[in-house]
């Protein structure tokens, strides 16, 4: 019985030597690498053991053939054990390497994601777990986050591009404007009431303009709740139509209806936006069309219960380089969409914008002798709060 509680107790002697010890050779290697500490720690338990063993044949408890037995049992567990804690702690840095590495590139603005994704993929089964789903959501988030600055720089372009369409289209009728004026106060103008008549026609123009901008901060802002107000499309298409007869009529443009005569197409929403949406489009359409070529207007209700209206023009056509941008403020694209009719760029993305807020969807594609815009509404959509 003594000789068991002395053998007990050298153990929990050489066991807790080694565990100081080695709690201090972990401290003193607290700033070295992951593969240091890991193998050390891996070996603590092994040399504690090692250790207790030794004590114990030196002061005899055990016989040298059990001792021998013992000692290469563990040598051998020594050795199992560092091969073990390398193999574990090469793939525990090559993790946190990956980790680092995906940290870096985070905040690298320059850096593609789609060439170094597929490889990150590849390497992650081979670290475990955690590891992997960290490299994972590091692969994840950074796609998001040069997504999204690809699209804070596409927003910043347009703007620059907005600015400086505006800035031109301001500047030229201000210009006559300041003519004008002039010429009246010096009395050189022969035909005063057909230059007051310019000027209020200017002056329209120009508050066409701001009533543009006005309208496409509000579509693409947060708008305030509106009234929900069941919206007949059918004839909100045909009253668009009527009003832009005369002007399909002066470009020796054909605008056809095709309807159908049974459905009423309702859909719930802001009546005012859908027309300006509407005829900003049918509009559009008009002002490209070759002479003699005809657009049409589609309305058919959808088989999801939606509400689909087409707007296909005879423009010829819009280069495939150019469809994605469309819809961008201030794009004018081709000489022949330039806004030489003292448009801004804005009626389609005014016209996105509202769709948008009816939680709609709005594409444009080309087709023969032409394009088409369509617009697609949810049946009896709710407005956003």
């Amino acid at each position: 019985m003594n000789d068991i509680a002395t053998i007990l107790g050298l153990t929990l002697a050489g066991c807790i030597g080694v565990g100081l010890l080695g709690g201090w050779l972990l401290h003193l290697l607290r700033r070295r690498s992951f593969r240091h500490l890991l193998t050390l720690a891996t070996l603590i338990p092994v040399v504690a053991v090692v250790v207790t063993v030794i004590i114990n044949v030196e002061l005899m408890f055990l016989s040298a053939h059990d001792s021998a037995v013992v000692l290469v049992a563990l040598g051998t567990s020594l050795l199992l054990a560092v091969v073990m804690a390398y193999v574990v702690t090469r793939r525990l840095v090559e993790g946190s390497q990956q980790v680092g590495a995906g940290l870096q590139q985070l905040v690298d603005d320059s850096t593609d994601p789609t060439p170094v994704a597929p490889a990150r993929e590849a390497a992650a089964p081979a670290l475990p777990q955690e590891l992997a789903r960290v490299v994972a959501d590091l692969a994840e988030t950074r796609r998001t986050l040069a997504e999204s600055r690809a699209r804070e720089r596409m927003a910043e372009q347009a703007r620059r591009e907005l600015v400086s369409f505006m800035s031109h289209d301001l500047r030229t009728p201000l210009a006559g404007l300041r003519a004008l004026a002039e010429g009246l106060e010096d009395g050189v103008i022969v035909d005063p009431p057909r230059a007051l008549a310019q000027i209020r026609g200017t002056v329209d123009r120009m508050s066409g303009l701001v009533d543009d901008l006005f309208a496409l901060s509000r579509v693409q802002g947060q708008p305030p709740p509106k009234p929900e107000t069941l919206v007949s499309l059918t004839e909100l298409i045909t009253d668009v139509a009527t009003e832009l007869t005369p002007a399909a009529t002066t470009h020796d443009v054909e605008l056809r209806l095709d309807l159908p005569d049974d459905d009423r197409l309702a859909v719930v929403g802001a009546a005012d936006d859908l027309t300006r949406a509407l005829t900003n489009l049918v509009a559009n359409a008009i002002r490209h069309t070759d002479p003699g070529a005809r657009v049409e207007l589609l309305g058919r209700r959808t088989e999801s219960g939606g509400v689909q209206v087409a707007v296909i023009d005879g423009c010829g056509g819009i280069p495939e380089s150019s469809l994605r941008r469309v819809f961008d403020t201030g794009w004018r694209g081709t000489p022949s969409r330039s806004g030489d009719d003292g448009g801004a760029g804005l009626g389609l993305a005014i016209a996105r914008g509202v769709v948008e807020s009816h939680l709609g969807e709005i594409a444009v594609r080309n087709v023969e002798g032409g394009c088409r815009f369509d617009v697609e509404l949810p049946a009896l959509v709710e407005q956003p709060s």
